[in-house]
C-alpha cells in the first residue's frame, strides 16, 4: 500500500506490521511534523491516578481539569500529535499535553472517541447581524450592502446589536470557533457600541472587537452626526479594554477613501489598537488603495487584508513586506463576487492566510464549511493550472496546513498568537473536543482528514475557552436558551419594522 503522509513525523514512519496491510492505525492517524517524543515532559508535580469517580465529574472552577484519552492534535509541531493521549490545564493555561498524565486532584474530562485540538479562530465576522442569518442566501454584494446595511443596519438600535452579537456569538463557541474578530460596522452612536461590548462579555467568546463606523440609508456613513468614530476609540480603550490580560481586546475596523482611512490608522495606533480593513473587493477593490496608503508610511504589520480577492500584484508585495496578516472568506467571496479567494496568490508568495465567516446573513457560521471552501478551491485551482499545461502549477494545500490556517493562523492575524492558537504548555486553554463516534465520521481513520472533510458543526462536543467549560455533552453550558430565543425574536421583530420590511419567512 503506498504510504500518503509525507510530513515526516515520528509516529507515520513506516514500522513493523505484522498485519502485512501497509499502515498501521497508528499512521492513519497521526499526520504532524512531529510525534509523542517531542512533547515536554509532565511537571514533577503533578502525580498520582484519577478514580473513576473524578472521571464522571463535572469541571467545577478552581480545580485543574484533565481531558484524558483523546486523539491529541496540538497544533504545535514541538509538541506533536498523539493517537492517544492527555491534556492538563491549571487555571486558564495548559500545563502539559502528552500520554499517560497523572493528576490525582484533578476532574477528568474523558475524551474517547473524541479529537482534542485547539479552538478555531475566526478572524472577521459581522456579529451585529446575528439575528439576520439567512436573510439573503442568494444575494450579491450590491445586495447586501442596500438590504443589510442601509435597510435593516440603518435602524438597529443598542437593544438590536447587544442580542444581535450576544447570538452571534454564542453560535461562534456552539460550533467549535473559540475566538473570533468582530468586524462591527454599526456604530450608530457609542450607546451602540457600548451595546456590542456587553454582547460579547456576556457570551464567553474570546472576542476581538473591532471598532468601525455606523450604518446610515445612504450608505455614506462618515456623515453619521450621532456616530463619535472613530475618535471613540480612546474611550473605549480606557473603559473596557485597559488591560491585554482579558477575554475581549481591541482592534479598529477602518475603511472608506485613503484620507478618512488614514485618520482612522492613526486614530487606532494612537491607543495601540491593531487593524483590520476589507480591500481587494470586486471592481471596487481594483483601484491600487494599499498604494495609496503605503506612500504614506501606513502599512506595517499590525494589519489584517480581508479579502484580497482583486489587489494588484504591487499591493501583494506590500503586504508581505510590511508584515501585514491576511483574512480569507472563501465561502462569500465566491457566493457574493468579491473574486476568486486569493488562498494560492497568498501561498505563493510565503503568506499563510486567517479564515473567516464574514457575514452570517448568508453564509454558515461554521468553520468546517470555511475549511472545506478554501481546501477545495485552492486544489481546483492548481489543477486548472496543470490542465492548461503551466508547468509550475504550485503545491497542493494539505488537509494540516487548512486545519493550521484555522487556529493557529487565526490566532495571528488577531494578535493573540502567544496566548491560543495551538495546544502549547503555557499558552490559554482554548480547546475543544470533536466527537468521532458519530456516522459522519465513525469509524476514524484520518484525525486530520476527518475535522477537514467529514466533520460538522454536530461533532462539537465540548468547548474550553481560557480553562472555563462553555459547552459539554454538545450543549452550552450556563445559557438560557429561552431567554436568547427571546432576544432574538423581539430584536427581530423591532428591526423588521423600523426598517419597513415585511416579516415574512417563506
Amino acid at each position: 500500500m503506498t504510504h500518503f503522509f509525507s510530513s515526516g513525523c515520528p509516529c507515520c514512519l513506516p514500522r513493523p506490521n505484522p498485519s502485512g496491510l501497509g499502515l498501521s492505525r497508528r499512521q492513519f492517524l497521526c499526520t504532524t511534523a512531529a510525534g509523542a517524543a517531542a512533547a515536554p515532559a509532565i511537571a514533577a508535580s503533578v502525580i498520582g491516578t484519577a478514580t473513576d469517580a473524578q472521571a464522571q465529574a463535572k469541571p467545577q472552577p478552581g480545580r485543574p481539569i484533565l481531558i484524558k484519552g483523546g486523539i491529541v492534535l496540538s497544533l504545535d509541531r514541538a509538541v506533536g500529535d498523539f493517537e492517544q493521549a492527555d491534556v492538563l490545564i491549571e487555571g486558564k493555561k495548559i500545563s502539559a499535553v502528552r500520554p499517560n498524565i497523572s493528576a490525582p486532584n484533578a476532574q477528568v474530562i474523558d475524551a474517547k472517541n473524541r479529537i482534542v485540538m485547539p479552538g478555531f479562530v475566526d478572524t472577521h465576522r459581522h456579529m451585529w447581524q446575528g439575528f439576520l442569518r439567512n436573510v439573503l442566501p442568494d444575494g450579491s454584494l450590491d445586495d447586501y450592502r442596500n438590504v443589510v446595511q442601509r435597510t435593516f443596519g440603518a435602524k438597529m438600535i443598542p437593544d438590536d446589536v447587544y442580542a444581535a452579537n450576544l447570538i452571534s456569538a454564542l453560535g461562534a463557541v456552539d460550533s467549535g470557533v473559540t475566538c473570533a474578530l468582530d468586524w462591527s460596522h454599526i456604530q450608530n452612536t457609542p450607546e451602540h457600541t457600548d451595546a456590542c461590548v456587553k454582547g460579547l462579555q456576556e457570551s464567553g467568546l474570546r472576542a476581538v472587537f473591532a471598532y468601525g463606523a455606523g450604518q446610515n440609508e445612504t450608505g455614506r456613513v462618515f456623515e453619521i452626526a450621532t456616530s463619535k468614530y472613530p475618535g471613540d476609540i480612546a474611550r473605549l480603550r480606557k473603559q473596557y479594554f485597559s488591560s491585554d490580560d482579558q477575554l475581549t481586546t481591541l482592534f479598529l475596523a477602518a475603511g472608506g477613501p485613503p484620507e478618512a482611512s488614514l485618520a482612522q490608522f492613526k486614530a487606532a495606533r494612537d491607543v495601540g489598537a491593531r487593524i483590520t480593513i476589507h480591500v481587494g473587493v470586486g471592481e471596487f477593490g481594483k483601484s491600487a488603495f494599499l498604494e495609496k496608503i503605503n506612500a504614506a508610511g501606513a502599512m506595517k504589520d499590525d494589519t489584517t487584508y480581508i479579502h484580497c480577492c482583486t489587489l494588484n500584484d504591487t499591493e501583494w508585495k506590500l503586504i508581505k513586506d510590511t508584515g501585514g496578516t491576511i483574512s480569507i472568506a472563501g465561502y462569500v467571496e465566491t457566493l457574493m463576487g468579491h473574486g476568486n479567494p486569493p488562498t494560492q496568490k497568498a501561498i505563493d508568495l510565503g503568506i499563510r492566510p486567517s479564515l473567516s465567516v464574514d457575514v452570517e446573513t448568508s453564509v454558515p457560521n461554521d468553520f468546517f464549511t470555511q475549511m472545506r471552501t478554501v481546501f477545495s478551491l485552492q486544489k481546483n485551482e492548481v489543477w486548472a493550472r496543470r490542465l492548461s499545461g503551466q508547468k509550475d502549477a504550485g503545491k497542493f494545500l494539505t488537509a494540516r496546513e487548512v486545519i493550521e490556517f484555522a487556529t493557529i493562523e487565526g490566532a495571528r492575524a488577531n494578535g493573540l498568537e502567544k496566548k491560543i492558537g495551538s495546544l502549547t504548555p503555557g499558552k490559554e486553554a482554548d480547546i475543544i473536543l470533536l466527537r468521532t463516534d458519530l456516522l459522519n465520521t465513525m469509524p476514524i481513520n484520518n484525525a486530520v482528514g476527518a475535522v477537514v472533510t467529514s466533520m460538522t458543526s454536530q461533532n462539537v462536543d465540548t468547548v474550553l475557552i481560557a480553562g472555563k467549560v462553555v459547552k459539554r455533552n454538545g450543549k452550552l453550558v450556563g445559557v438560557d436558551m429561552n431567554r436568547i430565543a427571546k432576544l432574538g425574536r423581539d430584536a427581530q421583530a423591532r428591526n423588521y419594522k423600523a426598517a419597513n420590511v415585511p416579516d415574512k419567512r417563506v
